[in-house]
């Protein structure tokens, strides 16, 4: 199966990193930065950063690609 990839956009990378973590059993595969992390979980795979890029989030990769909010 193919892994899932998932950009979140978070205010405290560093909070987020310790939670996911430590309360959701993720593995930190890299943090190079502070403003970036990559984290994974079975075939999830988590990122997280800062940067706000609105834009960037809501153009879809695949033109079948559909986006939903929460």
């Amino acid at each position: 199966m193919e892994q899932v990839s998932v950009r979140y956009i978070v205010h405290d990378v560093d909070s987020a990193l310790e939670f996911y973590v430590q309360q959701l059993g993720f593995t930190e595969v890299m943090h190079p930065a502070p403003g970036f992390a990559l984290l994974s979980r079975g075939r999830q795979a988590l990122l997280e950063d800062p940067s706000g890029n609105v834009v960037e989030l809501f153009e879809p990769l695949l033109p079948e690609a559909a986006h939903k909010s929460f």
